[in-house]
């Protein structure tokens, strides 16, 4: 039984850490995020390449950037908030990187 709500537990924690990675908790900034892939997605299509994958920036990530083609606003508050870089790495693939960002409109704030 002890067994069985550590496996709960575990499920439970781990399935909201997913659950926060793509910004999908923040309405506003959850939407931007979608809204982005789909349209990176679309450019994909359009240029006939891959669709592009999202990777999570960690600490060290070794990043192959040639050119960037799209980063996400950080305009709409001062928050802590998601964000996307799309770019093209040295082969010609299409990259979105995730990353969390403070955002700059910080009006009246220290």
């Amino acid at each position: 039984m002890k067994s069985l709500i550590a496996i709960s537990a575990i499920l439970v924690l781990s399935t909201s850490s997913f659950a926060t990675a793509d910004g999908s908790t923040d309405p506003v900034h959850g939407k931007m995020i979608q809204a982005n892939e789909q349209a990176m997605r679309e450019l994909a299509a359009a240029r006939g390449k891959n669709p592009p994958e999202v990777t999570h920036y960690r600490y060290g990530t070794k990043l192959d950037i040639d050119k960037v083609i799209n980063v996400t606003s950080t305009k709409k508050n001062c928050n802590v908030m998601p964000a996307q870089m799309t770019y093209e790495d040295s082969s010609g693939e299409l990259n979105i990187l995730e990353y969390r960002v403070a955002g700059i409109n910080c009006q009246n704030q220290n």
